[in-house]
């Protein structure tokens, strides 16, 4: 408290005693003195009739009471003021002349494994002005034609007070030395204009891995108000203007990613303009992300990727353009590469996308290159579930390792009227189950689904399906994943409830289609990677992640370590389990020679399966999955693509290509995309 605070208190004290004072005073006694000028005659009876002088007497008093009120609530007004909230006022006096601007921090960059950059940041000279430039013709033309841009769209962005009322508006990112030079060279042409070192997003390796590190953009008002009503201490408040991660890694790892904001005090005028600045916060950067992605292999799998959709489109059919692998470490779900097509830039959402870009990635004539397909591209498995059919044929007593079938090549094991192909019209002749997985027969897994369609516990099967983990999220550290769908009766029943009774009614027919992958049920390659990744490992599923660690800010070693987490075990027979292995490297070594040639250049031996998905007015989806070595496996891809062929000639190369990239050891033998009749994936 101040020396004036003090004496200002004692001398209210003061005043407020003598009015006291001066109130008894003047208030003692009922005396009334009265001056006879004749002396009229007493009244009768009857009170006291005070003469004008004594009213007028009373009024006086009243009113100095009265102000002397309005004296004592003035100053103890100013007491409660000058001495009791002095501090209080004196801090609200500074905040109207202060403000404070939050400076934005460097977001963490990605890494692969190996420490190579895949996301990072970049300086980038940004031309800024202060709001009272958009008030000024002259200036606005001289800033636009400097730039290269329109007068309006300079002033839109003065005026743009999505940063902070008192932040520098930020006009244009990028802008050439040429520029720089100018706007510092000519002060006096530009006042308020300055230009800034900003950072801004790069990837350095374009498009690699963009479905895995995904992109950024300024927070929208959703994720504003999210925000601002989380309850979680550890949660970030944003303010309008912030960049955020708005999918892939970028989002999952926002609040890793996301550094702390710096905050710089200024001075400003009544006007709300500033003055001059005071205390500065630095920022601070986000932390680096480590992936589980290998940088080599994941560009392995892009090019191979696109190569054999061009490959298709050439050869085959022409509309393919979509497609998708994805290499797991099968001895802990660690995500070696994961690749969509087709892709695209990360780059072209730094600094905002125009509305003629987002529609181009958002267009279902593009292909919808936003979208992820290993994680949420569904699709029916085609011939990659028979493994998994095998097991539940099995346990469900159905049929054992010896029983035979006899394929003629058209079944009517349904009834003559609802007889069903299989792909080799011809007929495999008598077959057993492991050869049944290693040629693809169809009527071994139509008998199959007529086991379960005459059991007691037909929805076993579903039960089956749903233990390997399909039909339901993996939980990997992406968002957008798809959950697949595994139908049963029930379902059916709900989901055609605009069709006829009897079209909804679940039917033989139903559980045949389901055993050979068809049908209704819908898959992502996530889960069946998940799915062969159990077999490969005799029933182990681990969580499939895409993190590796997360680096300290400070020094080389990292503050948070991904420990890998059993998603969930299967326990088959181990007699079951070695049949479905020699039948998926038969399919690999067995199935077709000219497929064969392409699998015997590699040094290690490799278990796998095709499939060719019917997909509703559309060219199939081509299928494969494989898992090597054999014989102590370490790795799984999986692929599919849209509008292929076969599996065997279209997804099939670019797992081997994948593998090959693994290994070492690449195809060297040429490959072919037309239709092959001899396949045996349906």
């Amino acid at each position: 408290m101040g020396v004036f605070s003090v004496i200002l208190a004692i001398v209210a004290v003061l005043a407020i005693a003598v009015l006291v004072v001066a109130f008894i005073f003047y208030s003692k006694g009922d005396a009334r003195f009265k001056m006879d000028i004749g002396g009229s005659a007493p009244r009768a009876a009857g009170g006291d009739d005070p003469s004008g002088e004594e009213r007028s007497h009373g009024r006086l008093k009243g009113l100095g009471i009265f102000g002397g009120g309005v004296i004592v609530a003035l100053l103890a007004r100013l007491w409660d003021m000058q001495v009791l909230h002095s501090d209080d006022y004196t801090s609200q006096a500074e905040s109207n002349r202060t403000r404070t601007i939050s400076v934005a921090a460097p977001r963490g960059r990605i890494l692969d494994r190996n420490g190579v950059e895949i996301v990072s940041n970049r300086p980038s000279e940004t031309v800024v002005a202060s709001s009272d430039v958009a008030s000024n013709d002259i200036e606005l033309q001289l800033l636009g034609n400097l730039i290269g841009m329109p007068v309006v769209a300079v002033k839109r962005n003065i005026e743009d007070t999505t940063e902070g009322a008192q932040s520098a508006r930020k006009v244009a990112s990028d802008v050439s030395r040429r520029v720089v030079a100018f706007i510092g060279e000519h002060p006096n042409m530009f006042d308020g204009v300055n230009v800034e070192q900003r950072t801004s997003r790069y990837y350095p390796m374009g498009n690699l891995a963009a479905h895995v590190v995904g992109y950024t953009g300024t927070v929208t008002n959703d994720q504003l108000q999210s925000s601002s009503d989380s309850d979680d201490e550890g949660a970030i408040e944003y303010e309008s203007g912030d960049i955020v991660g708005q999918s892939g890694v970028e989002y999952q790892y926002e609040n890793v990613l996301q550094g702390v904001r710096g905050e710089q005090d200024v001075y400003v005028d009544a006007n709300g303009n500033v003055l001059d600045y005071s205390t500065y916060v630095a920022p601070t950067s986000g932390s680096d992300v480590v992936l589980t992605i290998d940088a080599t292999l994941q560009k392995a799998a892009e090019e191979s990727l696109a190569n054999v959709i061009k490959l298709i489109q050439k050869n085959a059919t022409p509309t393919c353009n979509a497609g998708s692998v994805v290499c797991l470490d099968v001895t802990n779900g660690e995500v070696l590469a994961m690749a969509s097509a087709p892709t695209f830039s990360p780059n072209i959402f730094v600094g905002g996308i125009s509305n003629d870009d987002w529609t181009a990635l958002s267009s279902e004539e593009n292909g919808y290159p936003l979208l992820n397909r290993v994680i949420s591209g569904q699709y029916p498995s085609a011939s990659t579930i028979k493994p998994i059919v095998a097991f539940a044929g099995l346990d469900n007593g159905i049929c054992t390792a010896d029983t035979i079938f006899d394929c003629t090549g058209w079944w009517t094991g349904l009834g003559a009227g609802a007889g069903q192909w299989c792909w080799k019209h011809s007929g495999h002749g008598n077959i057993d189950l492991q050869n049944g997985i290693t040629y693809s027969c169809d009527v071994v897994f139509y008998e199959i689904g007529k086991g379960f369609y005459l059991s007691s516990e037909p929805e076993n099967l579903q039960a089956k399906y749903r233990e390997w983990g399909l039909g339901s999220k993996k939980g990997i550290d992406l968002p957008s994943e798809g959950e697949g769908r595994v139908p049963t009766p029930e379902w059916k029943w709900e989901y055609y409830s605009n069709y006829s009774d009897d079209d909804r009614t679940w039917k033989g027919g139903d559980w045949t289609n389901l055993c050979i992958g068809q049908g209704d049920l819908l898959v992502t390659p996530l889960q069946m990677a998940c799915a062969y990744m159990g077999i490969a490992n005799g029933g182990t599923v681990w969580r499939p992640h895409v993190l590796k660690c997360i680096k300290s800010a400070a020094g080389t070693g990292s503050v948070v370590d991904y420990v890998p987490s059993q998603e969930f075990t299967v326990t088959e027979d181990s007699s079951y389990m070695e049949l479905v292995h020699q039948g998926l490297q038969g399919v690999i070594y067995k199935e077709a020679e000219w497929q064969t040639k392409h699998w015997d250049t590699m040094s290690e031996t490799i278990a796998g399966k095709s499939g060719t998905a019917e997909v509703a007015n559309k060219q199939p989806t081509g299928w494969f999955i494989a898992y090597a070595p054999a014989d102590n496996p370490k790795y799984v891809v999986a692929s599919a693509i849209e509008d292929a062929t076969w599996g065997s000639n279209s997804a099939m190369y670019v797992v081997r290509d994948v593998m090959g990239a693994i290994f070492g050891e690449p195809d060297t033998v040429a490959k072919s995309c037309a239709p092959i009749s001899s396949s045996s994936d349906t």
